[in-house]
């Protein structure tokens, strides 16, 4: 019997902005299950990469995978429909209701309207909020740790095998991100979805990845589980293990 293939694969990927070379040739490879971390400095190919995933943004040469097919070859908007998408200031439509925010993939895909209805109270539990007291509230009306909660249900409403986060935590009090990191972590262990994660937080890639893939000028250059890249040899994996190591001081 075969093995499964990766869920997401990039082959050879390049794109260039400006003439400048944003990714480099990048190849790196999801495989179900996992999560994936692209961690790496500002202006790295994180993002760029990412955003390859669901085609809002093409390689000038090369091909990302999505099970198995390239991107350009998918419908776009059902490829993106089969997605969860998460970023940092969440994506929520002002005006929606967090209910109808949370149930506009299902909404979209013509489901009746009482199982929109029980999805959306069953993922707001999940996440940990109660649909009786934010459902018929907007987004204004909720904290930033509530809305990128919203916005996690929001992600996983259509029953989404694959994930992108794209530094969803990062403007959020330490506190809050210590709690949604927390509860990303059991999400997964209730789900099982594959996740790519862009961060530059070295704490969050070792606390959240079972994978890292460290990007420098849009090139893997270390791919390690978590244990495995405090002892990667390359200076950039060095530099990041050095702020951790100092952060813990």
């Amino acid at each position: 019997m075969n093995e499964p293939g990766p869920v997401v694969s990039f082959r050879d990927v390049s794109f260039a902005r400006g003439g400048s070379a944003i990714l480099d040739r990048l190849n790196l490879e999801v495989m179900a299950g996992e999560t994936l971390v692209l961690l790496g400095r500002s202006g790295s190919g994180k993002t760029t990469a990412l955003k390859m995933v669901n085609g809002l943004i093409f390689p000038d040469s090369g091909a990302v995978n999505v099970d198995g097919k390239p991107t350009t070859e998918w419908d776009p908007i059902l490829l993106r429909r089969r997605i969860g998408y998460v970023i940092q200031e969440t994506g929520l439509f002002p005006h929606f209701t967090v209910a109808r925010n949370v149930g506009l993939g299902p909404t979209l895909e013509k489901w009746p309207q009482a199982r929109i209805e029980a999805r959306t109270r069953e993922l707001l539990q999940t996440v940990g909020l109660d649909p009786a007291e934010v459902s018929g509230r907007f987004p204004r009306e909720l904290s930033g740790g509530q809305r990128q909660r919203v916005g996690v249900a929001r992600a996983l409403a259509r029953g989404s095998s694959l994930l992108l986060f794209d530094e969803p935590f990062g403007a959020l009090d330490p506190i809050t991100r210590h709690e949604l990191q927390q509860e990303f972590l059991r999400l997964r262990g209730v789900f099982g979805s594959t996740s790519l994660f862009v961060t530059h937080d070295v704490r969050e890639a070792m606390k959240l990845g079972t994978k890292i893939a460290l990007l420098r000028n849009g090139r893997v250059d270390v791919l390690a589980t978590p244990s495995g890249f405090l002892t990667a040899k390359s200076d950039e994996a060095r530099a990041f293990a050095q702020c951790l190591r100092d952060e813990e001081r």
